[in-house]
């Protein structure tokens, strides 16, 4: 028989019982409570039926295209997809359809092996039958409801997202998917089809928000119309399936909300509507490259603050349902486009979709098999392609603040976009770092331009040029002091002991260290990226605790005299 502590013998020795207790807090402070279906909102964020936030961390999962099956089910079984994007850390899939399949009888009813065999790929249809063996004689629309069950098994949400009409790749000025009036776009049946897939989905836990129309846009697009077949659409929809969001798209291919400052949208219901977004590096063209990237940052999101951010500031939560990047990691123009993503995703803290899931499609623009270079999956569905991307994006998969995320009181954590990781502390003998932002410290940013621990009595002050910033007690000269600077507001800047202006940086160890402020203009050809901070607003506690020199009772140490003077020596 095992030996076993009694209880009295625990009660005698509290260091014992604190040790076995402390753990058990831990694990049950950090595990992550189930979601309350269905969703609601509350002023610009996405909550639960209990009012805690919800936030979309969703990945794009293309079923648009003409075969109208879910790309990757040739590859591998959906149920290991379902939990791959599990592991991977996103709580959500916005899942893409073509209006025919919700409208054209002949096309939802065709069978999966029969769409694929009308296009010829009879390669596919093998690997189907291999991997996905019981929905290869489903009707497409029955293959559709299959996937979205196998995520909802997974605990992963949908979002519905209804992408085009004629099944195709997407999107051009031309392909007559547009808008309202277009060759494949009347706008009754698009009613129809949304009421339609909006029913059977009634009463499918998992399937939390639709998404009546990707990209709008084309030569037909223009205000009055959208309102008039928009706010049609909605209502739709909301008396088709109550419990989904209701999630609407602006115009010029998902860029441009900005006729909502001044029109609220008219509908008879409320706690459901949100407004979606789009954000690419190619939206602008190749001025990441062309121009310098500070330059370039600070204009693009003004931009895009005047055209969508904006509805934050009203009270409505924008869903920025595309955004991505070649994962290759060698196209300069996305590199530097997603630094200035990451920065504002995680200042501005709103929901997300990345494109995309898919590694290859079965068939895209006439070509079978071609390789999606934004892709999280490799070609073949079985690796990552950009493992080091996924540890990324995984800073911006958990809300830091919003309703019931109030682990902590309110603070800053000092975020850092190239890497996705936080400024932290081991000891206030090691030097800052870099590292998970579930470690983060928690900062403040006074008033004074001081950047302080939260709780503590010390300041972050820039000594030497390359070399480690440091922390101290003397907060009121100028090395305490940083500004935020240049037109990416993401350059922390002070100065030096020898009067250098210098920004916080990064060294090849992620240590935080001070350097010269490098790239704040003109020059295209220089990359700021590791000098690029942000002051984020966070509720979230960290996983980790802290040296003692973290907490107020230093002051009431024995000898804290010679521990003030010993950190006004550095």
């Amino acid at each position: 028989m095992g030996r076993f502590i009694s209880f009295s013998f625990l009660t005698s020795h509290p260091l014992l019982l604190l040790l076995i207790i402390f753990p058990i807090i831990i694990i049950i402070q950090q595990s992550k409570p189930a979601i309350g279906l269905p969703l609601s909102t509350n002023s610009r964020w996405i909550v639960d039926e209990n009012g805690h936030r919800v936030k979309l961390a969703c990945v794009n999962w293309v079923s648009h295209l003409e075969p109208v099956v879910a790309e990757g089910l040739s590859k591998q079984p959906m149920d290991m997809l379902s939990k791959r994007i599990v592991d991977m850390g996103f709580n959500c899939v916005r899942l893409t359809w073509p209006l025919y399949l919700a409208t054209n009888d002949s096309l939802a009813s065709l069978t999966v092996r029969q769409s694929f065999q009308k296009l010829g790929l009879l390669e596919a249809i093998g690997g189907i039958q291999s991997n996905n063996p019981s929905i290869v004689d489903l009707p497409l629309i029955k293959a559709f409801q299959a996937v979205v069950a196998s995520l909802g098994n997974n605990n992963v949400m949908v979002i519905l997202d209804n992408h085009i009409s004629k099944p195709g790749w997407c999107c051009s000025n031309s392909d007559g998917n547009g808008f309202f009036g277009d060759q494949y776009f009347n706008p009754d049946l698009w009613i129809k089809g949304l009421t339609k897939m909006a029913t059977i989905f009634n009463g499918v836990r998992n399937v939390v928000g639709m998404s009546l129309r990707n990209e709008l846009r084309g030569p037909k697009q223009n205000v009055k119309d959208w309102y008039r077949y928009m706010q049609l659409g909605a209502e739709a929809v909301h008396a088709a399936n109550p419990e989904v969001l209701v999630i609407l798209s602006g115009l010029n291919f998902d860029k441009d909300l900005s006729f909502v400052r001044n029109q609220a949208v008219n509908l008879t219901f409320t706690g459901k509507l949100v407004f979606e977004a789009h954000w690419y590096g190619f939206t602008d063209g190749q001025a990441w490259v062309d121009g310098n990237p500070n330059q370039v940052c600070g204009r693009v999101v003004d931009n895009v603050m005047r055209l969508s951010g904006f509805l934050l500031e009203q009270g409505w939560p924008l869903f920025v349902s595309e955004f991505g990047a070649d994962l290759r990691g060698n196209n300069v123009n996305d590199n530097r486009y997603l630094n200035c993503f990451f920065g504002v995703a995680a200042e501005l803290d709103w929901d997300w979709a990345l494109w995309t899931l898919v590694g290859s499609y079965y068939l895209r623009e006439g070509v079978i098999g071609l390789n999606e270079y934004y892709g999280l999956f490799d070609w073949n569905w079985c690796d990552i392609r950009n493992s080091s991307f996924l540890e990324r994006i995984s800073s911006l998969q958990s809300p830091f603040r919003g309703p019931g995320v109030f682990e902590t009181g309110l603070h800053k954590v000092i975020y850092h976009p190239a890497t996705g990781l936080c400024v932290q502390r081991k000891s206030f003998l090691d030097p800052l770092t870099l590292g998970p932002c579930t470690e983060s410290e928690a900062w403040s940013y006074t008033p004074h331009k001081t950047i302080s621990l939260k709780g503590a009595y010390f300041c972050l002050q820039a000594k030497h040029v390359g070399k480690p910033a440091k922390l101290g007690i003397i907060c009121t000269d100028c090395g305490s002091t940083w500004e935020i600077i240049s037109d990416s507001k993401m350059h922390l800047s002070s100065k030096a002991d020898n009067g250098t202006t210098v920004c916080l940086d990064v060294d090849s160890n992620n240590t935080i260290v001070t350097n010269t402020c490098k790239c704040l203009s003109r020059d295209k050809t220089c990359d700021p990226g590791s000098q690029w901070f942000k002051l984020v607003d966070s509720t979230r506690s960290s996983t980790t605790t802290k040296s003692f020199f973290q907490f107020n009772p230093i002051l009431d140490l024995p000898g804290k005299d010679f521990i003030w003077n010993f950190f006004g020596l550095f």
